[in-house]
């Protein structure tokens, strides 16, 4: 009478019948229904499960899921749609998407959401169009691409020491030339150190 083996988590109403066919023959012949329980390996809590649910007809497993409390409503999915339609172009992403929903008082779902209802939809995201490529300006007629003459220039500030240190720079070489520490940042002090280098060199 013995099975291969425990009976599954999950079976169909037609193994439940059978099953429960050898129970009844077991109890008719005099055993009791724990050790025919035993026999079969199975549950006798869900033996008398079983029976009752017979009796009801409703050996039937009922389907996964139900219906959650925290499950999207329907016009909660409809205004996730609506979103995607007026600013997909604009956020092209379902977390921000779902930011946008809450900061318009519209709807208030998660970014998760978001996403499955518009993969149920076949709603998708159209990525940024890629930069072209970029290309390099030709160095100016008038200037001599040579170390030593042109110079670039550049200032950093210090707010609470009220300084500014001005770098200048040779643009060829990258070689540093000098640079100026002062409390006023002007023309006349970049032209005076750009003159007097010029004259050094």
């Amino acid at each position: 009478m013995g099975l291969s083996g425990r009976v599954l988590y999950r079976v169909d109403a037609a193994t439940k019948a059978a099953l429960l066919g050898l129970l009844d023959g077991a109890v008719e012949a005099g055993w009791t229904l724990r050790r025919a329980c035993h026999e079969l390996e199975l549950g006798e809590v869900r033996a008398h499960r079983w029976i009752a649910c017979r009796a009801l007809g409703r050996l039937v497993d009922k389907a996964a899921g139900g219906s959650p409390v925290h499950g999207l409503l329907d016009e909660e999915a409809a205004e996730i749609l609506a979103l995607f339609d007026e600013w997909g172009e604009t956020d092209r992403s379902h977390r921000k998407l779902a930011h946008r929903g809450s900061y318009l008082h519209r709807v208030w779902v998660s970014p998760s959401s978001v996403r499955r209802v518009l993969f149920l939809a076949d709603k998708h995201f159209r990525p940024l169009p890629r930069p072209g490529r970029s290309q390099r300006k030709p160095f100016p007629a008038w200037a001599q691409y040579k170390p030593n003459s042109i110079w670039i220039y550049d200032t950093t500030h210090f707010p609470r020491a009220g300084m500014a240190v001005l770098i200048i720079q040779d643009l060829v070489s990258r070689k540093w030339v000098t640079e100026v520490v002062s409390v006023e940042e002007t023309s006349t002090q970049t032209s005076q150190e750009l003159g007097c280098q010029a004259a050094a060199c």
